[in-house]
């Protein structure tokens, strides 16, 4: 038998999103259906709401929102009349009107949902998952397809909803996403955790950063091409020109070494076009983690 999930411990709590990373294969995509009773686990116990949602009842599923990425709405149902039945299951379902409004939904009311466009179908599946006013609530790459005007509405969403109490578990494989909504991260791989905490904790697992310097950071600019930046800066930073005229030093920037590149370009007449100083980001933890191979 083949043991997809072996060694994941996670817990999400209340008020909290919760981000759960990995690459394809990984295993994160088993250990969700699991949690959310959707697939049956042969070890392992799991804790939904204080109960087994391999057991659930309609009690517990009441509780429990679920945002599949691939929607599993029916083709031929219109928005509203569609967002009006699933509310129609539940005891004490959210207002329809204020989330039709809200996500924008009465914009295509009237479009049947295969002809939806991706971003459209996702606000729909995002509605359905929220109008039975969940306690907790699972996405599932909330924002693919997603326009920059809709993406930042669906953020604005789960954190007013995770300010309300709510308890948010997040998979995406769209680190911006989850450096930016999540709390607590759990990174796994094979089946297994490697790496959690928050965001901070995270980025701070460089070994230049363990060993008492600086945050690795990576800065850019742009220049006349052929430049040699030799013995300009420290042998601990590496800089590279990645396409003619563009630059990028990496390593454990300091303001002196700011300084020395600035008296550089000065004694040298050389005028940036364009610069940008970035720290390291949760895709270079991920990457560092879970290795640069397509799984």
């Amino acid at each position: 038998m083949l043991r997809v999930v072996s060694g994941v411990s996670l817990a999400a709590e209340a008020g909290q999103v919760t981000a759960l990373l990995g690459a394809n294969g990984a295993g994160k995509t088993t250990t969700i259906e699991c949690a959310q009773g959707l697939q049956k686990r042969t070890g392992g116990s799991i804790s939904l709401l204080g109960h087994d949602p391999a057991r659930a009842g309609a009690e517990l599923r009441s509780r429990v929102g679920i945002m599949l990425q691939d929607g599993g709405l029916p083709p031929s149902a219109r928005p509203i009349p569609l967002l009006k039945h699933i509310a129609g299951m539940y005891s004490r379902p959210r207002r329809l009107d204020e989330l039709v409004q809200r996500l924008g939904i009465d914009t295509f009311s009237r479009t049947t949902v295969r002809r939806l466009s991706g971003g459209q179908k996702q606000r729909l599946a995002l509605a359905a998952a929220l109008i039975g006013d969940p306690e907790v609530l699972f996405l599932d790459e909330p924002s693919a397809g997603l326009d920059p005007q809709s993406r930042q509405l669906v953020f604005d969403l789960i954190s007013e909803l995770r300010t309300g109490g709510m308890g948010i578990i997040l998979t995406t494989h769209l680190m911006d996403d989850a450096q930016r909504l999540a709390d607590y991260v759990y990174i796994i791989d094979a089946g297994r955790n490697v790496a959690e905490g928050t965001v901070s904790q995270l980025l701070q697992r460089d070994p230049v950063v363990e060993a008492g310097t600086d945050h690795v950071r990576t800065l850019f600019f742009e220049a006349p091409a052929g430049l040699d930046f030799a013995g300009v800066l420290p042998e601990s930073i590496a800089v590279s020109e990645t396409r003619a005229g563009s630059y990028v030093a990496t390593g454990a920037l300091t303001p002196q070494d700011l300084a020395s590149l600035a008296s550089w370009w000065a004694a040298h007449g050389v005028m940036p076009g364009s610069m940008s100083l970035e720290a390291r980001s949760l895709e270079d933890v991920f990457l560092d983690i879970s290795g640069k191979d397509i799984r």
